[in-house]
């Protein structure tokens, strides 16, 4: 039996391939798509088409993360939007469907290409949530890629405190491999059709 350290830097190869060519062939075959929501957000309201954050990525490395502009461009800009008192009052109406379906998430489909991210990963932090970093260097879980979608994200998302979103994202760095890989994008399809976990706002009525 090989080594843990030799199986992890063996399927970092296999991962990073399929990354790349799983990212590649989804920007070409949903460019039609991208291009219509781009419209659609400049016809909605004022603003650029993307919005971009300062994340922390592998071994604590900060990179832009990019996603579709959600939001009015007023609205604050590095604060995680689960936290905002009245998140509703800035989501834009293209951005409400955008985030219900987690289309705004679409544009990340560059940072895998490019390396920041991974499909799969625990979600990148702000590079201003402290306490959730200093909770995943426990478990490892700042050692590896980001992804578009995690572990954390599909057992909980926003609803998850901190100690526990950290800790399921130790699980995943644990049982890094393709079996809960494979795992935890079965179960993000069903997270996305249900809207599982999304809460846009700190109030309990900010839906």
């Amino acid at each position: 039996m090989s080594h843990p350290s030799t199986r992890t830097t063996s399927y970092n190869v296999v991962k990073r391939t399929t990354d790349i060519c799983a990212s590649a062939i989804a920007l070409l075959v949903l460019s039609p798509l991208l291009a219509a929501i781009a419209l659609w957000i400049k016809l909605d309201s004022t603003g650029p088409v993307l919005f971009t954050q300062k994340r922390v990525g592998c071994h604590k490395k900060l990179f832009t993360i990019y996603k579709f502009r959600s939001m009015s461009t007023d609205a604050p800009k590095d604060v995680a939007t689960h936290t905002l008192q009245n998140a509703s009052a800035h989501i834009t109406r293209a951005g409400r469907f955008l985030r219900k379906s987690s289309l705004d998430e679409l544009p990340q489909l560059i940072n895998i290409l490019r390396g920041d991210m991974s499909v799969v990963g625990p979600r990148p932090a702000l590079y201003n949530q402290d306490d959730l970093i200093a909770e995943r260097d426990k478990y490892g879980a700042n050692d590896i890629r980001p992804g578009l979608t995690g572990w954390a994200q599909v057992n909980g998302r926003d609803e998850l405190p901190i100690p526990i979103k950290a800790k399921l994202d130790g699980i995943y760095t644990e049982r890094y491999g393709v079996d809960i890989d494979l795992h935890c994008i079965y179960m993000t399809i069903a997270a996305v059709l249900t809207n599982k976990g999304v809460q846009e706002g700190a109030n309990s009525d900010e839906q």
